[in-house]
Order: C-alpha cells, then sequence, then structure tokens
C-alpha cells in the first residue's frame, strides 16, 4: 500500500471538506492549488504545448503516401445470411508477437488479427484472423482464416460478462511456449440504459486453436479457456463504467475506456498492459484536476498562467473529464487476474483517451507507445485532425516512464479525415537485433467512400535511440508488412 500517496489523497480530502464547511469560504468555492502526481507519469498540459512547435518535422512526420497506389484487401470478404459478398473495412490490427514482441513465426506463417467488418454497420465489429506465409510481403498475400469467434462462443464461455458482449476490441497475440496462439482483447457491450449497460468493456482471452488443412492455408478450429480477465475497472486504481455513466444520468460529454490489453513478460511473470482511465486514488477526474499544478508543468509561472487561460475556457469541462491512462495488472499462469498494479501513466485534464498501448523491453529499456486524437484533447493550439503516437521510456516497468523527443511526440499528421491516406492506430513492432521497428497502422475512414475501405495502411521505419526517435527517410514497405526483411 502507498501510505504516502493516502497520506497526500486524505490532506486533500480534509482540504476540501474544510472548504465545503465554510472556515469563511462558500460551498462552491474553488479548490485550493496543489501539486500531487500520486507517484505516477503524467502526460503534462505543458508537454503537449511544446509538442505543437515540432509538428512539422520529418523526424515525427508519418510519411505521405501514394493514394493512387492504395488497395482494399483483397482477403477481406465475408458474406452475409443471403450468400451475397460483403467487402469488408479492416482497421486495428496487431500481429502475434513472442514475447519480446518480435513477430512470432507459426509453423512458417506470419498471423495478424484485426478488427472488421460490414462497412455499412458501425456494430459490425469482429475479431478476423488473416495469414501469409512468413516470406511474402505484400498485401494480396494475405489470407483470411475467417472470423476468430463464433456467435454462440460468448454462451459457451458460461462467463458473467461474455454472454452481454455485443462488440470485439482492440487487444494483443502471443504465441505460448507451448506454441498455442494465445489472444487477449476486448468485450465491449451495447450501451443500453434499460438494460444497464454502458459500453463495458472487460479485457479477455482466450486460446485460439489453427490448423493447416492443407499446404498454404490455415484455419480456425474454434477457441478454448474463453474466459473475462479483469472486469472494467475496480474504481479505485481504475474508473469502472459506473462511476462514468451508471448514476442515473448521462453526461454525453464523458468518455470511459477499458480495453487494448497488451501481453507482454518480464522475469518470468505475466502482464496486460491497457488503455483505462484513473480511480479515486490516481486524481480521477473533477474541478479539483484543474488545480493541480502536476498536470501541468514544473513550472509555477506557466501554471498559473494555463491554469487561468482553461478555467476561462470552452474546454473547461471537457478537462475536469479528461483523466486517460495506461493501466497494468500481473496475470496469472492461467490467464487469471492476480494483482492491480498503479497505472504507468496518466494524461489528467490533456484526454480522456491514449488508446491502443503497446510496450515492449529493448536494450534494457522499456518503451512504451499509445495512439491520440487532438479531437479528444483539451489543448489550444491541437485540432480535430490532429493525429498522434506518443511514446515515453522507462529504466524498469514499473519506473518512471519519461517523455520522447523531449515532449513525447513519436508520430504525427493532421490530414484531412477525407482524404483516403488519412491513417491511425499506429504499431510499433520491433525487430530482432535492430534499432529500426516497423510501424503498422490502417487508413481510410469507415464508411467514407463506396470503393475505398479501410484497409492496411503501408508500413514504415522508424529508429529507437532511448528516449529519442525518427521516422527513417524513404522507408514506406508494404501494405500491411510487419518485418523488415533487411
Amino acid at each position: 500500500m502507498n501510505f504516502k500517496r493516502l497520506a497526500k489523497t486524505a490532506t486533500l480530502i480534509t482540504l476540501g471538506t474544510a472548504i465545503l464547511a465554510g472556515d469563511g469560504l462558500s460551498a462552491h468555492a474553488a479548490p485550493k492549488d496543489h501539486k500531487e502526481d500520486y507517484g505516477i507519469s503524467h502526460i503534462t498540459r505543458s508537454d503537449m504545448k511544446d509538442m505543437i512547435k515540432q509538428h512539422g518535422d520529418t523526424d515525427f512526420t508519418v510519411p505521405q503516401f501514394d493514394a493512387a497506389g492504395i488497395e482494399n484487401i483483397p482477403a477481406a470478404v465475408k458474406k452475409d445470411e443471403n450468400g451475397n459478398e460483403i467487402k469488408m473495412d479492416v482497421w486495428d490490427t496487431w500481429p502475434l508477437q513472442n514475447a519480446d514482441g518480435t513477430v512470432a513465426e507459426y509453423k512458417g506463417y506470419h498471423i495478424l488479427f484485426g478488427l472488421a467488418g460490414d462497412p455499412k454497420n458501425p456494430n459490425d465489429t469482429f475479431i478476423y484472423l488473416f495469414y501469409k506465409e512468413a516470406d511474402e510481403k505484400s498485401i494480396d498475400d494475405w489470407k483470411l482464416a475467417g472470423r476468430v469467434f463464433d456467435d454462440e462462443d460468448k454462451y459457451k464461455a458460461n462467463d458473467k460478462y461474455l454472454k452481454d458482449q455485443s462488440e470485439e476490441w482492440s487487444g494483443s497475440a502471443t504465441l505460448t511456449s507451448d506454441k498455442e496462439v494465445r489472444l487477449f482483447y476486448t468485450n465491449r457491450t451495447e450501451f443500453n440504459e434499460d438494460k444497464e449497460l454502458f459500453g463495458k468493456q472487460t479485457l479477455t482471452t482466450a486460446q485460439v486453436n489453427v490448423s493447416e488443412p492443407k499446404d498454404g492455408t490455415l484455419k480456425v478450429d474454434g477457441v478454448e479457456d474463453h474466459k473475462s480477465i479483469f472486469e472494467g475497472g475496480d474504481g479505485s486504481v481504475y474508473q469502472n463504467v459506473n462511476q462514468a455513466f451508471g448514476n442515473g444520468e448521462i453526461n454525453w460529454k464523458e468518455n470511459h475506456t477499458f480495453r487494448d490489453p497488451h501481453y507482454i513478460e518480464e522475469d518470468g511473470k505475466k502482464y496486460l498492459v491497457f488503455e483505462a482511465n484513473t480511480g479515486t486514488e490516481f486524481g480521477y477526474s473533477g474541478e479539483d484536476s484543474l488545480y493541480n499544478q502536476a498536470y501541468y508543468s514544473n513550472s509555477k509561472k506557466f501554471f498559473k498562467d494555463e491554469k487561468a487561460k482553461l478555467l476561462n475556457s470552452d474546454k473547461k469541462e471537457y478537462a475536469e473529464l479528461a483523466n486517460g491512462a495506461i493501466g497494468i495488472i500481473e496475470i496469472n499462469d492461467d490467464y487469471t487476474l492476480k494483482k492491480v498494479m498503479d497505472p504507468l501513466l496518466a494524461s489528467n485534464t490533456v484526454t480522456d483517451e491514449i488508446e491502443r498501448p503497446n510496450i515492449f523491453k529493448k536494450d534494457g529499456k522499456w518503451y512504451l507507445f499509445t495512439s491520440a486524437r487532438g479531437s479528444k484533447m483539451t489543448i489550444d493550439g491541437i485540432d480535430d485532425e490532429d493525429i498522434y503516437m506518443l511514446g515515453y521510456v522507462s529504466n524498469s516497468l514499473t519506473g518512471e516512464f519519461k517523455p520522447m523527443n523531449k515532449t513525447g511526440i513519436v508520430l504525427h499528421h493532421d490530414l484531412d479525415p477525407y482524404d483516403v491516406t488519412w491513417n491511425y492506430a499506429h504499431y510499433v513492432i520491433p525487430q530482432e537485433g535492430s534499432d529500426e521497428a516497423v510501424v503498422t497502422s490502417y487508413m481510410t475512414n469507415r464508411g467514407y467512400f463506396d470503393d475505398h475501405k479501410s484497409t492496411f495502411a503501408p508500413s514504415f521505419k522508424l529508429e529507437l535511440n532511448n528516449k529519442k526517435s525518427s521516422v527513417v527517410e524513404d522507408s514506406i514497405l508494404e501494405q500491411g508488412q510487419i518485418v523488415d526483411e533487411k
């Protein structure tokens, strides 16, 4: 237990009680300025302000892609109940990886899991398995093994949370020491107030059985050990969905995230790192957060000036609600919850959403990446078209994560969302024995075009050097390429 944190929290509660009780102030008096980092790392308002000055730097700019050369994924086709073919959108993807984050080879194949669905149905969001022979690299080489889960799998699991699953959201996958395919993903319920279902997200796992019925072909042979690991946050370390929406009155400015589990191992122990929001012991949300200097800067002058602007800004309410976090839990060898751990990183007052955490160890350093949208941020000078991948480095898994490139910027673009080369969900894949990683993403927004579907974006390379990174010049690879053959 963190007694230092509890003591500081108690002081803040006592202060708030004194204000409400009177002490010469009204019950609506503003909170007092304070500085409390809760013992975790933060994405600060100062860093985000400084990041704007780095826009346009070629080291951090996503390469421009040739729209004329972009293909829909040929294999991303399914049939409806009448046997008609539907060309699917494919967006968030993640490879089958080894425990160290490098791409795993399964019986001579590379496997890629991805969210896909009917472009005309935004609720059609399920996980599909793509594969290709390991030495192939073209988008045309990717084949579809089909959807990972059958419609009945959520009931067969006999799991109290899976029975309400409406959609399957992003995650990760690892090739176990027993050479089994272990998938981690997000179970999301529908948002239905009458059923008291508010889009709850639960970290979930299953073993995916894969066979090779004939040369050059993989097949999903069902799943087993399908179960929930961690349900929607505990409330104190990580916000739960009822804290966000279950109070009888829905605030549509609120956002709740508890998703994108990313599997890692360290010293024989297993962990999941995931997207979340801070709970009541870690700053949570509310007006008090606007008066916490730890969320702004070490500079008192910046804190004073930026706070004054924010308090009079139309972004004030969004900043109060903003409490995005990257969380971590330890799991047992049977992939059940062992221990809820303190967040690795939080973005209070900055944004409610830091997505798809991706973490791996390289040269003794832990690299942590997350995708973020300007449309979710509360920083003047960052607008709805700004897209980021942020990066942080630590000497230990639970140590202080420091921003890469001084502010945390690793990738940025500000394309028109109706540009077919618009891209998001950047995912850094380390390459064995190399300082150059491969970055994948998807491009083209869902449903924006009749002829262009969401598809694999061309990959490119990123050089990593401790707290510095840079996009490698002239390094654009094939659409969906996950290994740098060099």
